[in-house]
């Protein structure tokens, strides 16, 4: 069976192109730090605090390109930190999901969002051509078995998500990659 890639998605966030402004001013735009593995997605040189009832995480990367809602995403350890009640949902659905604030580090300017603060669903992207390979659909739920890190281990309840966009690869985020010891080149298989 053919191995899938692994990578580890730390805490980021997403924002709209109405949130940048008001964070850092109308006609601010994002800097490409690096290139991420899904084509066009990219991480910036522009950071946020992201703020909780309880605490403060610093310097939070933002992720581009602009969305059409903003989003903040964490691990179970980073919203206990915060104090939010962060729900487990799929990237893009976060209505009712946790409120938080997002800060501008440098000057304290602050957009508080009603909503946005998940913990990201793992997830596998594929191309329709990689869904037909393994003989999954989108939305589909499978298993994803991890050995040779020294900590053995199956991820269930991962769903597919298939587009033309994609490009092969599992998400998982720190806490998950910290179970499983996922550290460098990690490579999955799908079990069902």
């Amino acid at each position: 069976m053919e191995k899938i890639l692994i990578e580890t998605s730390a805490r980021h966030v997403h924002v709209t192109k109405e949130a940048l402004a008001a964070l850092f001013g109308e006609d601010y735009k994002l800097e490409i730090k690096k290139m991420l593995s899904q084509p066009g997605q990219f991480a910036s040189n522009t950071k946020l605090n992201i703020i909780g009832p309880k605490s403060t995480i610093k310097n939070v990367s933002i992720l581009g390109p602009e969305r059409g809602a903003c989003q903040v995403e964490v691990s179970a350890t980073d919203a206990r930190t915060l104090g939010v009640k962060a729900p487990i949902r799929e990237s893009g659905d976060t209505k009712g999901s946790a409120p938080i604030i997002l800060e501008n580090p440098e000057t304290g300017v602050r957009l508080e969002l009603e909503e946005g603060c998940i913990i990201a669903k793992r997830h596998i992207h594929m191309t329709p051509e990689d869904a037909k390979n393994f003989n999954v659909t989108n939305g589909q739920i499978v298993s994803v078995k991890v050995t040779g890190t020294g900590r053995e281990i199956v991820f269930g309840d991962t769903v597919i998500r298939v587009s033309e966009k994609y490009k092969l690869a599992m998400h998982i985020d720190t806490d998950e990659s910290n179970a499983g010891n996922c550290f460098g080149e990690v490579y999955g298989e799908i079990i069902y």
